[in-house]
């Protein structure tokens, strides 16, 4: 497994970068920018719409590479109409035209109705290209892989997050199943506290937790929130090193599981 060749994304057969880049954590123009350099092209342009991201997101479209960003707008509306508005906010705010992804945010269970129904209606006005849900309940997703509502899934998965692995994944498969995008790998950052570390352990760096998850098979993207660009290229870091070892996925278990145990 090569992690800085890109995947295609389910049955979207969009490519992608195996890291994803969120918004919301203000990293600057030039970290996203040089990310997307390196083939990460999944930007996540979130509830939290920084400007760092949107200048990356007008510079890339300006040197004629609009057809090879993959940006995903998100809304958390309850609100069929607001959430309508909310996406032409961010489409006028990128001043693109569409997006390639809408993602309904945080449904612990199937979105109603009439957040479905306009979310159609949505796509065939044109204002986006592929449905997504994220969702921290990881049994919604095996049954929402049965209606084939949505395109792509975002899942919460980490080495202190792993019931992913018995219970969607495993229900994940096939050339039709949607796109897998995980979150929280570094788990809001705990993984990386040295505090939180059980006796004798190292805390990893945030490379370790990104190479962790991209390690699993059906993960084609893991997102990543970029405060500077330091943090970004820590991240990059994750590419060159590649999938880890089974010593090194142990040791992140261990880590994870430590943490897990003592919240």
């Amino acid at each position: 497994m090569n992690l800085s060749q890109p995947r295609v994304l389910g049955r979207t057969n969009l490519k992608v970068g195996r890291l994803g880049v969120a918004s919301s954590y203000g990293a600057p123009c030039k970290a996203f920018e040089e990310a997307f350099d390196r083939g990460c092209n999944y930007f996540y342009w979130g509830s939290i719409r920084k400007s760092g991201m949107g200048e990356a997101i007008k510079n890339i479209c300006g040197r004629g590479k609009r057809d090879d960003l993959i940006i995903v707008i998100q809304s958390y509306s309850r609100s069929a109409s607001l959430m309508e508005i909310s996406c032409r906010r961010a489409l006028k705010s990128l001043a693109i035209d569409y997006g390639d992804v809408l993602l309904l945010g945080c449904y612990s269970k199937r979105p109603p109705r009439r957040i479905l129904e306009r979310a159609n209606t949505m796509k065939r006005k044109g204002m986006f290209r592929f449905l997504a849900i994220s969702s921290h309940n990881r049994n919604l997703f095996p049954e929402l892989a049965k209606e084939n509502l949505f395109d792509i899934f975002h899942i919460r998965y980490s080495a202190a997050h792993p019931g992913a692995e018995s219970t969607t994944f495993p229900y994940l498969q096939g050339d039709q199943r949607p796109g897998v995008v995980s979150y929280t790998a570094t788990r809001w950052g705990q993984l990386l506290q040295e505090k939180k570390m059980p006796p004798g352990e190292s805390a990893p760096s945030a490379s370790d937790c990104y190479r962790f998850v991209l390690s699993h098979p059906a993960v084609d993207i893991c997102m990543t929130g970029p405060k500077n660009l330091e943090q970004i290229r820590e991240a990059l870091r994750t590419l060159d090193l590649g999938p880890m070892s089974e010593v090194e996925l142990a040791r992140m278990r261990k880590i994870g599981n430590y943490i897990r145990g003592a919240r």
